[in-house]
């Protein structure tokens, strides 16, 4: 998985990137290779906002793009939960297609169908 990040209003640490390249490498074994995540790192510049550290994630994947978005008053808890937002994410999109390959190949046996979806007499 390629890992992107960027700054907005802030300057990216080099121990911020290794933080969010840490925390997206569990993410990634789950993916495939081609998959890419954004990860945008900015920071309010109102003083009335209490979270003034924001982060967001973009994941671009094979037939779906998740997003995520967090914001807390520390940079590193952001990332943290901007992290475990996008795991949720990802395990949700898998059980969701792991139940709608499970279905078909369940329908197709109830209507007599051989498994593996083509029909042979064409």
């Amino acid at each position: 998985m390629r890992i992107e990040v960027r700054g907005r209003n802030v300057e990216v640490t080099d121990e911020m990137r290794e933080q969010v390249t840490q925390k997206f490498k569990r993410i990634g074994q789950q993916l495939s290779p081609l998959a890419r995540v954004e990860v945008v790192l900015s920071e309010e510049q109102n003083p009335a906002i209490a979270d003034k550290c924001v982060a967001e994630a973009t994941l671009q994947m094979k037939g779906a793009t998740l997003h995520a978005h967090e914001a807390t008053p520390e940079m590193t808890h952001t990332i943290h939960e901007l992290a475990e937002d996008v795991g949720r994410q990802v395990k949700r999109h898998r059980e969701k297609r792991r139940k709608r390959s499970r279905t078909r190949r369940l329908v197709n046996e109830m209507r007599g169908r051989p498994p593996g979806g083509a029909s042979a007499s064409l």
